[in-house]
């Protein structure tokens, strides 16, 4: 059995998107400071992608827990993340 790497891309960019909107959660709604926030956005994310594929690989006869899909789901947590902590290092601050 190969590695369908269209599904590792969708579930990276699927992750990814989940990243950013519990990040706007904690940021927006919870009134986080911006690495609290994205510490708390990126850990709920991946915890949420390792307990989705654990109970894909217990509780259904058709699919199976993938461990790329894991990792996969971490590294799009894990670009969202860079993105948000890189947003501000290019900004110029005027005098």
């Amino acid at each position: 059995m190969g590695v369908s790497f269209g599904d590792k891309i969708f579930h990276s960019l699927t992750y990814v998107i989940l990243a950013f909107l519990w990040f706007g959660t904690f940021f927006f709604q919870f009134k986080k400071g911006k690495i609290q926030a994205i510490v708390y956005a990126s850990v709920i994310s991946i915890i949420f992608g390792i307990i989705v594929e654990v109970l894909q690989g217990v509780f259904t006869a058709t699919r199976q827990a993938d461990v790329f899909d894991v990792l996969a789901n971490s590294l799009g947590v894990l670009f969202a993340a860079s993105l948000l902590l890189l947003k501000n290092i290019n900004t110029v601050k005027k005098l």
